[in-house]
């Protein structure tokens, strides 16, 4: 099953996100897919708020991975540039910790993926219009995805 929803602009798109991070709950994992500039890193920046995170939010491109510390803590990866070395990074720890856990370009890891997770795929559908779509893969996701409003 595939929930979509149309966003217009960094605002709107940022305030769906939000919507959806009020509602993540510990162990969440969302992995986010969509081409480079789609939104990835201004949808977590959304997710974030709706976590109570404090502080910007930028992407880990050359870090890999941020912790940000909210109503739950928000593990933010960008794994883009990990290759072959994604079994050293520890992602288990993260994955079945205490936080929520947002992967961009969750694609490029999907071996180690648990396998119930929420996939966002951003779309660019015209100059500053958005298409969401969330893809649950577990019943605490497709629960999630029904109860949105929007």
């Amino acid at each position: 099953m595939v929930y979509e929803w149309h966003v217009y602009g960094v605002e709107e798109t940022q305030r769906f996100a939000e919507m959806l991070g009020s509602r993540l709950a510990p162990g969440d994992l969302l992995a986010l897919e969509g081409d480079l500039g789609a939104g990835k890193t201004t949808f977590t920046q959304g997710l974030a708020r709706g976590l109570e995170v404090r502080g910007t939010v930028n992407s880990p491109t050359f870090t890999i991975i941020k912790e940000y510390q909210g109503r739950l803590p928000l593990y933010h990866m960008d794994v883009y540039r990990v290759g072959e070395d994604v079994d050293s990074l520890g992602l288990d720890d993260y994955f079945f910790g205490e936080g929520v856990t947002v992967v961009e370009w969750a694609s490029l890891i999907e071996e180690v993926l648990p396998p119930e997770r929420l996939t966002v795929t951003l779309r660019t559908t015209g100059e500053s219009a958005r298409l969401i779509q969330l893809v649950p893969e577990g019943d605490r996701y497709v629960k999630l995805c029904e109860e949105i409003e929007w």
